[in-house]
């Protein structure tokens, strides 16, 4: 059965010695009595919260925080240990932080289970797990639990529950969705009670709680149990793997952001682009459905290879799903920057995020703590990232794993893309800000795509991204010349005055000569403080400028791609 993520061990990496020496020193005080051991671990909780997370009170004002806290202090003393841990968790849960959680591991065998597990399919939930009596109610849909809709379930674990978004808060209950005190905690069922679970057409399945240690003496059915052939898809406990699917599809399954000490990443990467280079595949799928995170690292020799193959004509498709979060997120939204599209479900990893996790333990009661310590803006990094944000990563195209084919033994969302072989698309986003980098590849494409002969030498380019050769040629062309610090910028939000110089430059490297079309006057928003008044001149002369042009600080996309239409329209 799956436990609660509370009850895994919390990953990442220690403080800093500070902190590790501060609990070290306040565990060696005298004995306290055991209500201020419990204030003195949730001062130690608390403060450390403060110091060591990012932006502790970005989704909670630091009053909630008070008043939670104050709220746990009236009851130290008469709370069971599991209880306490959970007052504890429901102070983290504040954060709104999918990283920042405390574990339950110290009090693992105080908790109680129902024996039974819920899983989420294609917007339901079902009875995946049950006693054996109750074997003939597998893969029912669950309506209901004790008599709430299953909305209204979230909602109430909502506020013990470490999450930033809506999808984490559906994973996060689906892999604590049999532990008992939880659901009496916030208040579902009373104490000691039964899980009454609502079932489509009517029926109530009673599920009565038992302790940790007679868990393992249930009889259990599980749903699993019944599908006796797996699709050649199905998760491996591999950290990657690859293999063709037929002669023009090839899958790659990577299940964690990690190095496989057996199978280093360049060794994987280069065995993947022997197969590539056998083979003539149209199609490189690429799963980071199973993927929980790690480093975001450990990729790059894989996509280099990937790139290459791009380049050579194939697509490439990235499978997301619900697991998919943390490194793995990251790593999907660089697919994107590379121009691959994304199919599947969406993540409970957040785009934009806080991460970078700390973990400590509490001097009294050792429970663990993680702690975010950073903030992770890919927006700052990669022009996929434009206009996102603290929000679940989501596909460009949604397949969502039905039951059906659960029990069909079919991976949907892979069956679905060799049924569809056509190129696919990214999602436009024509609101999203634009970018310096989408701006120049949308000149490039223009311009017909001009090959260039040489790279452009910008340090700050991963040297994967689509619009790479569109930056290659606009340096070479004269188009840009860079950043004054001799970056490219390309993740930068593009601005009026740049974009009049890109497309300027652009139509000089073309050898155009367009017609004035325009003689009023450039509106004031462009001419204030404009360092290059006649580049913004001729492009407003010539029409290539919006009539909305500096009405706005901001470019979108949308905007983006019509000036590009009007300097290819010049041609």
């Amino acid at each position: 059965m799956q436990r609660s993520t509370f009850l895994r061990r919390t990953g990442g990496l220690a403080l800093s010695a500070a902190l590790a020496l501060g609990a070290c020193a306040q565990a060696a005080e005298p004995a306290l009595s055991p209500a201020d051991a419990r204030q003195q671990d949730l001062d130690v909780l608390y403060r450390s919260l403060v110091q060591y997370h990012p932006d502790l009170f970005a989704n909670t004002p630091e009053a909630d925080f008070l008043a939670r806290k104050a709220e746990i202090e009236a009851r130290l003393a008469g709370e069971s240990d599991v209880d306490f841990s959970l007052d504890l968790q429901s102070l983290a849960a504040l954060a709104g932080d999918s990283h920042t959680q405390v574990s339950l591991n110290a009090v693992a065998n105080q908790v109680r289970f129902y024996p039974m597990v819920l899983t989420w399919y294609d917007g339901h939930w079902y009875l995946t797990t049950a006693e054996q009596a109750h074997g003939d109610l597998l893969g029912s849909e669950v309506t209901a639990v004790n008599g709430h809709s299953m909305e209204a379930v979230l909602e109430s674990f909502s506020a013990l529950l470490s999450a930033d978004n809506p999808v984490k808060l559906r994973r996060q209950y689906r892999q604590s969705c049999n532990v008992a005190d939880l659901y009496e905690y916030v208040g579902l069922v009373p104490e000691g009670g039964d899980l009454e679970l609502t079932l489509a057409g009517g029926p109530v399945l009673a599920v009565e709680p038992v302790d940790a240690a007679a868990l393992g003496s249930v009889s259990l059915a599980r749903l699993s149990d019944q599908i006796t052939v797996s699709p050649a898809t199905a998760a491996t406990e591999d950290s990657y793997w690859s293999a063709p699917l037929n002669d023009v599809t090839y899958y790659i399954q990577y299940n964690t952001c990690r190095e496989d000490p057996e199978l280093p990443m360049e060794t994987f990467a280069a065995q993947v682009q022997t197969d590539l280079d056998a083979g003539d595949y149209s199609r490189v799928l690429l799963d980071l459905r199973n993927n929980g995170g790690g480093s975001d690292g450990v990729i790059w020799p894989l996509l280099a290879v990937l790139r290459q193959e791009m380049d050579d004509g194939a697509q490439l498709v990235g499978l997301i799903g619900e697991t998919t979060f943390s490194s793995a997120v990251i790593n999907a939204v660089k697919l994107q920057e590379m121009g691959a599209v994304l199919v599947g479900e969406p993540a409970s990893g957040s785009v934009d995020h806080f991460g970078s996790v700390g973990s400590f333990a509490l001097p009294n009661s050792g429970v663990q703590v993680g702690v975010s310590t950073k903030y992770i803006d890919l927006g700052t990094l990669l022009d996929a990232d434009a206009g996102r944000g603290v929000e679940s990563l989501e596909p460009d195209v949604t397949v969502p794993q039905t039951m059906a084919d659960t029990l069909a033994d079919r991976d949907t969302a892979v069956e679905w893309l060799l049924d569809h072989p056509e190129q696919l698309e990214q999602r436009a986003y024509p609101d999203a800000p634009l970018t310096r980098g989408r701006f120049v590849g949308l000149l490039y494409e223009a311009a017909g795509s001009p090959a260039p002969s040489e790279a452009a030498g910008f340090g700050d380019l991963l040297g994967v991204e689509w619009y790479l050769p569109a930056v290659n040629w606009a340096a070479e062309a004269g188009v840009t010349g860079g950043t004054a610090d001799g970056t490219f910028a390309a993740a930068r939000p593009l601005t009026w005055q740049e974009a009049a110089v890109f497309l300027v430059r652009t139509a000089d490297a073309l050898g155009l000569e367009p017609e004035a079309v325009r003689t009023a006057p450039l509106p004031d928003g462009l001419t204030a403080g404009a360092w290059d008044p006649d580049a913004l001149a001729r492009a407003w002369r010539w029409g290539l400028l919006p009539e909305a042009a500096g009405a706005s600080a901001g470019i979108t996309r949308a905007q983006g791609a019509a000036m590009a239409d009007r300097l290819q329209a010049l041609l």
